[in-house]
């Protein structure tokens, strides 16, 4: 990361730090896509079984790496005001409190995931593959917090390729543990959509281990000395990372779980509309990364630019990102418009579950719109450190507006599993406009004050 000048080099800075994260999401996406894509291929109960799982853990895993996401504004701004002395002690902190949470998430998994289970009317089919599809991702829960945490320091660096380079040559390795353990290759036996679990599990240990020796050995990360010096436990750290950690998590919990709890109420229909509801999440959960993707990049480069005290160019770079956030979201929409078809067809070969699909797809098309507007501003948020007022604004857009609404028109209107996604839509239009009112006055106030 340096100081930029002019907005051609600003641009040039951002699309630097940009394209490697939306390869690194794709490619992290693209685990959760195949998982889906080929359980459907296995049997349309392996692919219920997999939405129902999904539904239940990626919330949860959203909410809470999303507390360790953290890391990236913190060490961000320490770099930006030349405090690079601290990044070690953060860094180390935020990789203990991650196992932590990881063991608190095994447990409670363990505890509460066969009461959640039976407690919905779900196929028992369908239920013990969600079951078992969960407790195989449970082995790979703590090498997942911990890369999170070596991602972040990595990113907020600006070296984003490193993490991309490292996600893409894992990608291939899940893709090929899937097709082995779903379908029962080479001897192994036909596991289903719980093969997909264990595939995952297995990819995350495989990042752990490469990010690493990236970490402690490779320039410029390892002229940090991470690994070199130990430190103690610091509650007073665990509180700074917590204050700032918390309120982006639960953020991110509301915006997810509003989803997974739309995919929950949905076992009230039958099989084939959870099957294609899923189906059709999953796809706009895909064309999502880009808009996230742009958000972890303006988190960093405002980051940098705030811990500078350089307001003026932290306010270019957020336009910056919102106005390529709109641009793809319309290219991305016309293209979803014309092959979508084509498009469910990746999901399944059941023509009921294909035709449902595809209305479902059209409604995705308006997700993407908001979506390019209130991710970009949520990353911006992040790097002034202003997550307080986005995690009411996703409690409020989502689970007050959203889902009320969506539950209204499902079960009161002939719209039936549509108005769920009507519900939706409302929630993440609500949530852009508030974010952007937030961003305004935000932006006008650090400006203000480096006047004055």
């Amino acid at each position: 990361m340096y100081q930029t000048h002019t907005r051609k080099e600003k641009f040039r800075q951002f699309l630097t730090v940009l394209l490697p994260i939306l390869v690194t999401q794709l490619a992290l996406f693209g685990m959760t896509f195949f998982d889906t894509v080929m359980s459907g291929h296995a049997s349309h109960i392996d692919l219920a079984g997999v939405a129902i799982g999904s539904s239940l853990w990626t919330p949860v895993q959203a909410g809470l790496t999303g507390i360790l996401l953290a890391v990236t504004p913190m060490v961000a701004q320490m770099v930006g005001a030349m405090r690079k002395d601290q990044v070690p002690f953060t860094v180390m902190q935020a990789l203990y409190l991650s196992v932590v949470i990881a063991i608190a998430v095994v447990f409670l998994g363990a505890a509460l995931l066969g009461p959640v289970l039976n407690g919905m009317s779900l196929e028992t089919e369908v239920r013990e593959i969600a079951y078992y599809y969960l407790a195989a991702i449970a082995l790979g829960i703590i090498p997942l917090f911990l890369y999170t945490v070596l991602r972040c320091y990595i990113d907020a660096l600006g070296m984003t390729r490193v993490t991309m380079l490292i996600t893409l040559a894992s990608l291939p390795i899940n893709v090929i543990l899937n097709y082995v353990l779903i379908f029962g290759y080479f001897g192994f036996p036909r596991l289903g959509g719980v093969g997909a679990g264990l595939a995952s599990a297995i990819t995350y240990w495989l990042i752990l281990l490469i990010s690493l020796y990236v970490v402690h050995r490779v320039e410029p990360f390892a002229e940090y000395g991470i690994f070199t010096r130990f430190f103690r436990v610091s509650m007073a750290s665990w509180k700074e990372i917590l204050k700032l950690g918390l309120p982006i998590g639960f953020a991110i919990f509301f915006e997810v779980s509003i989803f997974a709890a739309v995919t929950l109420l949905m076992s009230q229909f039958n099989t084939i509309t959870i099957a294609a509801h899923q189906a059709a999440l999953n796809f706009a959960s895909f064309l999502y990364m880009v808009p996230m993707s742009i958000s972890m990049a303006l988190t960093i480069v405002v980051g940098f630019e705030v811990g500078a005290l350089r307001y003026r160019d932290a306010r270019q770079y957020s336009y910056m990102g919102i106005g390529t956030a709109l641009m793809l979201a319309t290219l991305c929409a016309v293209g979803l418009f014309v092959f979508t078809r084509q498009v469910a067809g990746f999901y399944t070969n059941d023509p009921a579950v294909l035709d449902l699909a595809q209305h479902f797809l059209m409604y995705s098309i308006l997700f993407m719109l908001s979506d390019a507007v209130a991710a970009p501003i949520q990353g911006v948020l992040r790097g002034y450190k202003d997550v307080t007022v986005t995690f009411i604004v996703a409690l409020v857009s989502y689970w007050v507006i959203g889902l009320p609404l969506g539950y209204a028109l499902a079960n009161f209107t002939t719209m039936a599993a549509f108005g769920y996604w009507v519900g939706l839509i409302a929630g993440l239009a609500a949530g852009a406009v508030f974010l952007f009112g937030r961003l305004l006055i935000l932006q006008r106030r650090k400006i203000a004050e480096t006047a004055s």
